[in-house]
């Protein structure tokens, strides 16, 4: 069962992935800095990433302890995923020169771009 992430768990899971693991309210108050949320809702919503299967909850403590069930790098496949096949309709090439085409790469990320190609290009 592939696991899909709404944008609002993608936002905790953020906080849950840079801190490793933490509380209902470690995850609000990082929330709180940039959006109005409310506690109960943040609460509400790690309740339900844990029944997704998205973060463990610790309950050993009277303070419950969440840490995260799925990787970035899985996320990131999710979303990529499903952005490839709705937004561009299943072509990759669209997406890069997309992608390309409207954000500045450095040239660190054009060189790094052009050794996976290459890989790509070796393989053949």
């Amino acid at each position: 069962m592939e696991i899909k992430p709404t944008e609002s768990e993608l936002e905790i899971l953020q906080v849950i992935w840079k801190k490793g693991q933490c509380t209902v309210r470690d995850v609000h108050e990082e929330l709180a800095k940039n959006k109005d949320a409310g506690y109960t809702t943040t609460l509400k919503l790690m309740q339900i990433m844990h029944e997704k299967g998205l973060v463990e909850r610790d309950t050993a403590a009277k303070t419950h302890l969440y840490k995260a069930l799925i990787t970035r790098e899985q996320a990131q496949q999710t979303a990529l995923d499903k952005i490839i096949s709705t937004v561009f309709k299943g072509s990759t090439s669209d997406l890069v020169i997309q992608a390309l085409g409207h954000h500045r790469a450095s040239k660190d990320e054009i060189d790094a771009i052009k050794s996976y190609l290459e890989k790509f290009r070796d393989s053949d």
